[in-house]
């Protein structure tokens, strides 16, 4: 008396039709999953109305709290640098959805001389604030440093 391995119609049938259904199910679940990835200074919303041209470096630090980098490149600045990407699946690669800086530059006295917030628009870094995409200088040479170091897409 021998083995037989021949698979039986009806169960073959019902075996595609559960491994058809676990793909179903696993496919839907899918398109539920999403995952926010953030990196870096968080801005709440209404923060930087909070901060008028003239307050002082204690009054920043109060609202904004310490800065992700300090420069001192013709004055003194502060620079929040923050990152937020997405996936729709576990499986899937992060996709960068927003990155930022923002920048707090400070007088001679220490009081806010000016805000910016930097992001890239059309691969152009742009300040959101003044509405208006930085020439070249320290400052600009300093964000591209930053905006490539940090791994963005510039």
């Amino acid at each position: 008396m021998g083995l037989d391995f021949s698979v039986h119609p009806k169960r073959a049938r019902r075996a595609m039709t559960a491994l058809a259904l676990c793909l179903a199910l696993a496919a839907a679940g899918c398109g539920r999953f999403s995952e926010t990835l953030s990196r870096g200074y968080v801005l709440q919303e209404g923060a930087l109305e909070q901060i008028p041209i003239g307050a002082s470096q204690e009054q920043v630090l109060i609202v904004l709290g310490t800065p992700s980098t300090v420069a001192t490149v013709s004055g003194e600045a502060f620079y929040y640098i923050s990152q937020r990407s997405e996936r729709s699946a576990a499986f899937l690669p992060y996709e960068i959805k927003d990155q930022r800086v923002i920048a707090v530059y400070f007088d001679k006295d220490r009081k806010v001389e000016r805000l910016a917030n930097y992001t890239l628009k059309d691969g152009k870094i742009f300040d959101t604030v003044s509405q208006t995409t930085p020439t070249g200088g320290r400052d600009f040479n300093y964000l591209s440093g930053v905006f490539n170091a940090l791994n963005f897409k510039f």
